[in-house]
């Protein structure tokens, strides 16, 4: 059922669109959103709603008498990213994977193999889905959605499984960050969360990034180019000149594990005016905030040396690391671990060089770490899962209700 449920819902196209003004960036998510208000209505879920926003509520109710169990959520996104289409995703079921090239047959170049994905090798012998290389998969995060609705229809249909209140979240626009957006917390009720977005198997992210974003604004001189010896003050050559600047051990192409970055996302301009759009990334706060002052420095030091020549820069939070809200909760931590080791899996905790819903959500007031569910290569043609990682997240939840039921 987890299966063909996954294969159901990767097939209704729901990409996010960042440029959009409107909650949810496209209708589109709706259809997904839609179906599994419909499924979870049928499941026999309580309290099952679509709200303006496009997030999707409910409650599976608690099955034992004691009222002190801390409700828990667990939450996925449907949209998929911009990055590759999700339009008439075909998705392919690999039984037996034999460990040998994978050509997608829409388009013959495309190619998932060992050598590229190492993790492949983990899934000789088992089955994988993958699209048909025209389009991404969107087992991020359709995997997530799909492990939660078979764990709400595990559930309720068998009651010997004990269990205090569960709250389910679908939310919109995650993968152009807004996925947190309009949750409506007190709506939620729920102490603790996860988020199902995670990569390998045994993965658990309890850590991400701290965040900033920095819009700049550069003004130069426009002057005929006949006459602008003297007079033009090209931005673009000052923009170029900024980007020469930064450091490249600061570059997110030159960083890795702990390591913070500066990058350069998006430039648009003419030689009178310039605007960048950078993101500002690093785990530790006071290095977060010293990567913002490198980055005013290197612009004084472009722009200041001419008189006629200006700029502004806006350095603005995105999110900040769920690390320091989780640690608060050490039975988070502990319970998982212990949900790991009864589905006889490592527990694998590194942090995300990233972010997910949970960030937004633990700063909300629902401290939110990350579980894996097997996706691979996410955001391209050449993404995957195992059919085995999601089974074993699967395995996890329903350990985790349980132990949680415990208190």
């Amino acid at each position: 059922m987890l299966v063909e449920r996954f294969l159901r819902y990767v097939q209704i196209d729901t990409q996010s669109n960042a440029e959009s003004t409107s909650t949810p960036s496209t209708l589109k998510q709706l259809d997904l959103s839609k179906v599994l208000v419909s499924e979870l209505k049928e499941i026999g879920l309580a309290e099952v709603e679509l709200d303006e926003y496009g997030y999707v509520y409910a409650t599976i109710p608690s099955n034992i008498e004691d009222k002190n169990i801390p409700t828990i959520c667990f939450c996925s996104h449907v949209d998929t990213a911009p990055a590759s289409s999700g339009t008439n995703v075909k998705p392919i079921l690999h039984k037996n994977y034999d460990g040998g090239d994978i050509i997608l047959p829409d388009d013959t170049t495309q190619i998932i193999n060992t050598s590229k994905y190492p993790y492949l090798k983990n899934h000789i012998g088992k089955d994988i889905i993958t699209a048909s290389g025209l389009t991404l998969l969107g087992a991020d995060d359709k995997s997530g959605v799909a492990i939660i609705m078979q764990l709400a229809e595990n559930l309720q249909n068998n009651p010997d499984i004990k269990h205090g209140e569960i709250k389910i979240l679908f939310t919109p626009d995650e993968e152009i960050g807004l996925g947190a957006e309009y949750v409506n917390i007190q709506k939620l009720g729920a102490k603790f969360g996860y988020t199902l977005d995670g990569g390998d198997l045994g993965d658990y992210e309890d850590e991400t990034f701290n965040a900033d974003g920095a819009h700049l604004t550069i003004n130069g001189v426009s002057a005929h180019t006949g006459d602008a010896k003297g007079k033009m003050i090209n931005a673009l050559k000052l923009a170029a000149e900024i980007l020469r600047k930064l450091p490249n051990d600061f570059a997110p192409e030159h960083t890795s594990g702990r390591e913070g970055f500066i990058h350069a996302d998006e430039i648009t301009g003419n030689t009178e005016q310039v605007k960048i759009e950078f993101i500002l990334r690093d785990f530790d706060i006071q290095k977060l905030e010293n990567l913002g002052k490198l980055l005013k420095n290197i612009i004084d030091e472009v722009v200041s040396p001419y008189e006629n020549a200006s700029y502004k820069l806006d350095i603005y939070e995105q999110y900040r690391n769920m690390r320091t809200i989780i640690e608060q909760y050490p039975d988070i931590r502990k319970k998982t671990e212990e949900a790991y080791k009864l589905a006889e899996i490592p527990f694998k905790s590194e942090p995300i060089r990233g972010g997910t819903d949970g960030s937004r959500l633990s700063y909300m007031g629902l401290p939110c770490p990350n579980i894996f569910t097997g996706m691979q290569a996410i955001h391209s043609k050449h993404e995957w899962i195992g059919v085995y990682d999601m089974e074993k997240s699967l395995e996890v939840l329903t350990h985790l209700v349980q132990i949680w039921a415990k208190n």
